[in-house]
Formats: structure tokens, sequence, C-alpha cells
């Protein structure tokens, strides 16, 4: 009967882990991510669920020659910016699956 309880405590302490990991994925979702290229002339933002909120392109960078030079920076910053969230998120919920010894986790 021992086993009993301490299969409880388990489940208990499992669901409790689930919506702490649940609730950490909100806040990472619900939280703004900015990336930028060559000392801010491009700035893109995201959501941490990696959707794009907005692309910020300083004056100062638009000629109509340079759109190929435009196209590369916002490339940057939005790569920079997706960077910034898979860390974060890393960081955040790997603590969740550390030692589960879950596949893929």
């Amino acid at each position: 009967m021992r086993g009993m309880g301490n299969m409880q405590g388990m489940m208990k302490k499992m669901q409790k882990m689930q919506k702490e990991m649940e609730k950490a994925q909100t806040e990472l979702n619900e939280t703004d991510f900015t990336g930028t290229a060559n000392d801010d002339l491009v700035t893109v933002v995201f959501t941490g669920d990696k959707k794009l909120k907005s692309v910020s392109i300083k004056e100062e960078v638009v000629d109509p020659e340079d759109v190929e030079i435009i196209e590369d920076l916002v490339l940057i910053a939005v790569n920079d910016a997706l960077e910034k969230i898979d860390e974060t998120t890393e960081r955040t919920m790997g603590k969740y699956s550390k030692g589960l010894g879950i596949p893929g986790m």
C-alpha cells in the first residue's frame, strides 16, 4: 500500500510541473523579442511563438538603389530575433525536461 501513496505524490508533482510548464510557455509566447541589424538601422519584433509583430527601417537606409541591402538587413534582424526566442525558450523550458529522460525534450 505504501507504493500507492508514492504514486499519488508523483502524479501530483507531475500535474504541478505541467501547470508550471504551461504558464512558462504562455509567458514566453507573450514576450516580445527584438532583433536588430547594423546599429538598429533595421529592427524587427517577434512574439515568443515566432509571430512577426513589426518591422522598422530607419530613413537613412532607404535609397531606391539599396533595396538588396535593405532586404539583407531585414533578414539579419529577423534571424537575430528568432535566435533570441530559441535561446530564451531553451533556458525557460529546458529546466522542465532535464532529468526526465524523455526523448526529444
